[in-house]
C-alpha cells in the first residue's frame, strides 16, 4: 500500500513540475515551424531542389559562348625554329605564345533548348517534392503531437480512477475496523487501486514514447519536462458531408506528390527531344586571336652609308676600265621589345563548322533509347502514384467513418456504464452491494472512459489525414 501512495505521489509531483513550466509549453504551431527547419529530411529535399537548380541554370548557360585563353613559355636550345621568323636557329630562345578562342553552338537539333525545358520541368518538380516532404512532415507532427494529448488524457483518466479507489480504501478501512465489511472486500479494493496504479505507469510510458517520436520529427533531444499546449474545441471541429471520389480529385490538384510526378513525366519526354538532337549535324561559330614572343626576334636599323669600289667595271672606248662604285649601308641589330611583338605578332581568325555526325558507335541511337525507357519509368511512377492515392484516399475515408460510428456509440456507452456505477456505489456505500459488483461497475466505466478517450484521438487523427490529402493541414 506504501509503494502505491509514493508511486502516486510521484506521478502528482509530475504534473505539478509541469504545471509549473507551463510557459516552456510548445505549440503544434511551433513544433511543425521547428520539425521545418530542423528535420534532415526535409533539409535534403532542400537540396535537391538546390542541385536541380543549378543543374537549370548550366543548361541556359550552355546557349552562351565558350570563351578560354591560353599562355606557353618556353625555351628552346640548339637547332629550333624562331617562332618570330620560321627560320632555323642554333641557338637559346625563349618565346611566349598568347591566344584566346571562343566558339558558339548555333544548331545542333533543338538539344540545347530542349535541354533547358528538361531541367526547368525537373526543377519545378523538385520544389514540389519539398513541399510534398514538408507536408508529410507537418502531418506527421500534427498525429504525434494528437498521440502525446491522447496519452496526456490517458494519464489524466488514470489517475482520476486511482484517486477513486484510494477514496473507498479510506472508507472500506474504516468500515473494517468496526467489523461492517467483509476483509476481502477491502483486499478487492487494494487490487483495484494497484491496477489504477499500473494504468498510471503504463500510459506515462505511453506519453513519454510520443514525445520521444515527436523530438525525433523535429530534430531536438527529447526532454521530460517538456510539455504541450492541448488544442482547443473549435479547432478539433468534425467533418464535412464529403465522399472518397471527391477527397481524391482534390489529393490530385492539391498534393505536391501527384503534380511532381507529372512534371517528372514531361521533363523525361523532353529528354527524349534533346535525345534525338544527336543525330542532327552540329553548327557552329568560332574564333580565336593570337600573339607571341621570341628572344631572337631582332630588326636592323641604319648606322650610315659610305662609297666602296667594286669588282664590277666598264669598259671604256680608250679600251680601259671603270670600276664601278656603289654605296654601301650599316646597319646594326636591335632585339625588339616584348610589347611591340605583342601589337606586331597580333593575328585572328574567324569560321564556321558544321560536324556532321555519320556513324557514331550507335551512341546516339542508345541514348535515345535509354531516354524513351527513363519516359516510360516516369510514367508508371505517376500512375502508380495516382493508383496509391486513390486506395490510400479511400482506405482513410473508410477509416474515418469506422472511427466516428465507434466514437459515438462509445458515448452512449459511457453514459450507461456512468449511471450503472453509480447506482452500484451508491449500493456499495450503503452496505448492500458486494466489493466485486463494485470493482466491475468501476472497471466498465473505466474502460469505457479510456476506450472514449482514444476513438476521441483517433477520430480526429482520421480527420487530418483526410484535410492533407486535400492541401488544407492546420492547427
Amino acid at each position: 500500500m506504501k509503494k502505491i501512495l509514493l508511486c502516486l505521489c510521484f506521478f502528482y509531483a509530475i504534473k505539478i513540475s509541469a504545471q509549473s513550466t507551463d510557459s516552456s509549453r510548445l505549440t503544434l504551431q511551433q513544433c511543425i515551424e521547428i520539425a521545418s527547419r530542423q528535420n534532415l529530411q526535409v533539409q535534403q529535399s532542400d537540396l535537391a531542389a538546390q542541385r536541380a537548380n543549378i543543374n537549370l541554370r548550366q543548361a541556359k548557360s550552355n546557349l552562351l559562348p565558350a570563351i578560354s585563353g591560353n599562355v606557353s613559355q618556353g625555351l628552346n636550345q640548339g637547332r629550333s625554329i624562331d617562332p618570330f621568323t620560321n627560320a632555323y636557329l642554333n641557338q637559346q630562345i625563349n618565346y611566349t605564345n598568347y591566344s584566346l578562342g571562343g566558339n558558339v553552338v548555333l544548331f545542333n537539333g533543338f538539344l540545347l533548348w530542349n535541354t533547358i525545358k528538361q531541367n526547368l520541368l525537373a526543377f519545378e518538380a523538385s520544389k514540389l517534392e519539398l513541399q510534398q516532404q514538408k507536408d508529410n512532415l507537418t502531418l506527421n507532427v500534427i498525429l504525434a503531437y494528437l498521440q502525446i494529448l491522447n496519452n496526456q488524457e490517458l494519464v489524466n483518466q488514470a489517475r482520476n480512477q486511482a484517486l477513486v479507489s484510494q477514496a473507498q480504501i479510506k472508507r472500506s478501512e474504516i468500515l473494517n475496523k468496526d467489523g461492517a465489511i467483509a476483509p476481502y472486500q477491502l483486499a478487492d479494493l487494494k487490487g483495484q487501486l494497484a491496477n489504477d496504479s499500473l494504468s498510471i505507469i503504463n500510459n506515462q510510458n505511453n506519453l513519454e514514447s510520443a514525445k520521444v517520436t515527436l523530438a525525433q520529427y523535429m530534430n531536438v533531444p527529447y526532454q521530460v519536462s517538456q510539455t504541450y499546449a492541448p488544442l482547443t474545441a473549435e479547432q478539433l471541429a468534425s467533418y464535412g458531408n464529403n465522399n472518397p471520389e471527391s477527397i481524391y480529385q482534390a489529393a490530385l490538384e492539391q498534393l505536391g506528390l501527384v503534380k511532381a510526378s507529372v512534371l517528372r513525366t514531361k521533363s523525361a519526354a523532353k529528354g527524349v527531344s534533346a535525345a534525338r538532337g544527336y543525330l542532327y549535324p552540329t553548327l557552329s561559330f568560332n574564333a580565336s586571336a593570337n600573339t607571341n614572343y621570341s628572344s631572337a626576334a631582332s630588326r636592323s636599323i641604319f648606322v650610315d652609308s659610305v662609297r666602296q669600289p667594286t669588282s664590277d667595271y666598264v669598259n671604256l672606248q680608250n679600251g680601259s676600265k671603270s670600276y664601278v662604285i656603289t654605296n654601301q649601308s650599316d646597319y646594326r641589330q636591335e632585339k625588339i621589345s616584348y610589347g611591340n611583338q605583342f601589337k606586331n605578332n597580333y593575328s585572328s581568325s574567324f569560321s564556321v563548322g558544321l560536324q556532321i555526325p555519320i556513324f557514331t558507335n550507335l551512341v546516339a541511337r542508345n541514348r535515345i533509347s535509354l531516354a524513351k525507357l527513363d519516359l516510360k519509368n516516369a510514367e508508371l511512377v505517376e500512375q502508380t502514384t495516382r493508383i496509391q492515392l486513390k486506395q490510400s484516399v479511400e482506405q482513410a475515408f473508410f477509416n474515418t467513418t469506422a472511427s466516428y460510428n465507434r466514437y459515438q456509440t462509445l458515448q452512449h456507452q459511457v453514459v450507461a456504464y456512468t449511471e450503472s456505477f453509480k447506482a452500484t456505489e451508491v449500493k456499495f456505500n450503503a452496505g448492500v452491494g458486494t466489493s466485486v459488483d463494485y470493482t466491475v461497475a468501476k472497471n466498465k466505466l473505466d474502460a469505457a472512459n479510456i476506450n472514449l478517450i482514444s476513438a476521441r484521438y483517433d477520430y480526429i487523427l482520421r480527420l487530418k489525414i483526410l484535410d492533407y490529402y486535400q492541401g488544407k493541414l492546420s492547427w
